[in-house]
């Protein structure tokens, strides 16, 4: 622990004009860890870190606590009702665990004055307690970083919001979502699906700080009251306490608008030739059957979860989705119109291509749909695989109800 303290409070040391004033003895740092490798670290930490020499103390107060073995966990998650808490822990053994987890460890100290140094700690002290530690975890607005940043605009009177929050920014959720899950095609996929229109809009400085990162670069530019009626910068100094060999992640999404398109083309040609083929063919048949049945099946349990966390859940961001028109539930009566299916079986056959056509003329309505104000969410890359993949679907079932063609 003091060689952690000699790391960090090392360099020139400012003159204590006011030692008695309570709080002039505590030092504020934001403490920023970086990306690790599982999904919930993509998006990287912090805390914050007070140094009390009276006490002899380093303590980190971190929000981004939670437990897989809570009561009704995966139903909690499921609803969007997830608790997190905070507690504090101490700085040596926090930098310790990020540093063996090979993340980066990065320290800003705070220009605050005493009073609301000594007020920092005050409120992080309650908030740890038991019966103030948990709170309503909101990936974007309530989340770990959300809540370091507004303890300590709390106790800045509201500086950093005043200066941030008119400042919009060229990013958005999604766009900072899929940059940093561009590591895992299916993570980024299944996120790409489940949000909606919400995450979409453009961002604050201000709602940008939900990203450690982003919290980390904005208070560089935050300004507070200095001496003489003058300001000063927040941030009086920065370190590295520990520096990843990890590739840090990307600074914009992926372009998979292409391998997207061919993974529809590749069903939806798929499934016409099968279809067409399926008519005179047994293994044609079989083939089309399980092709088209599985990509029903897909489809019909993507658009169920879609509706559910829209109008079955507080995810609040996966609502309004335009997915829907793309993936509907509607595909589940399309899958059971393929059971059994064998030649000679026009009426069934029949049915099932009205179906599919139906969820043909849904994707392309949500295509269209982008030109409507109001309407543009970003699913290019959904589109872009269902809809060749319906049409290919619905073409098919039509040439397999037309039965073998003859010269």
């Amino acid at each position: 622990m003091a060689a952690l303290g000699s790391m960090v409070l090392a360099g020139p040391v400012r003159a204590q004009s006011a030692a008695a004033e309570p709080g002039s003895r505590l030092t504020v740092y934001l403490m920023t860890m970086g990306t690790g490798r599982r999904v919930w670290e993509r998006f990287g930490h912090n805390a914050i870190w007070i140094h009390d020499p009276v006490y002899g103390t380093d303590q980190t107060y971190n929000y981004g606590l939670f437990d897989f073995r809570q009561d009704n966990f995966l139903l909690r998650f499921i609803r969007g009702r997830m608790w997190y808490w905070m507690a504090g822990y101490p700085a040596h053994r926090y930098v310790e665990q990020y540093r063996r987890d090979n993340r980066s460890v990065w320290v800003q100290e705070l220009n605050l004055p005493p009073r609301a140094r000594l007020e920092l700690q005050e409120f992080l002290q309650w908030n740890e307690r038991p019966d103030n530690r948990f709170y309503h975890y909101d990936y974007y607005r309530d989340n770990c970083s959300t809540r370091v940043r507004d303890a300590i605009d709390r106790v800045l009177e509201g500086r950093i919001k005043a200066q941030t929050e008119g400042r919009m920014v060229a990013a958005s959720y999604r766009f900072h979502t899929q940059r940093l899950t561009a590591n895992d095609p299916l993570i980024f996929t299944g996120l790409l699906l489940a949000l909606g229109k919400p995450v979409d809009r453009p961002l604050s400085a201000w709602e940008e700080m939900f990203l450690p990162l982003e919290l980390r670069v904005r208070l560089r530019e935050v300004t507070v009251p200095g001496p003489g009626g003058t300001t000063e910068p927040l941030v009086i100094s920065e370190r590295t306490l520990f520096e990843s060999s990890a590739p840090a992640p990307p600074d914009a999404p992926p372009s998979w608008l292409g391998a997207y398109l061919a993974m529809g083309l590749t069903i939806g040609l798929g499934a016409r030739v099968l279809g067409r083929k399926g008519a005179m063919s047994d293994s044609a048949r079989i083939g089309f059957t399980v092709l088209v049945g599985s990509w029903a099946v897909v489809v019909f349990a993507a658009g169920t979860v879609l509706a559910f966390l829209w109008w079955g859940t507080d995810h609040v961001m996966a609502s309004a989705n335009e997915n829907l028109f793309q993936l509907n539930p509607l595909a589940g009566v399309l899958g059971l119109s393929l059971l059994g299916l064998k030649r000679g079986s026009p009426g069934r056959t029949r049915f099932g291509a009205g179906v599919a056509t139906v969820l043909a003329t849904l994707s392309l309505a949500g295509l269209v749909a982008q030109l409507l104000p109001g309407m543009d969410q970003v699913n290019g890359p959904i589109i872009a695989l269902a809809l060749p993949a319906h049409l290919g679907t619905a073409l098919g079932l039509r040439a397999f109800a037309q039965g073998p063609r003859t010269r």
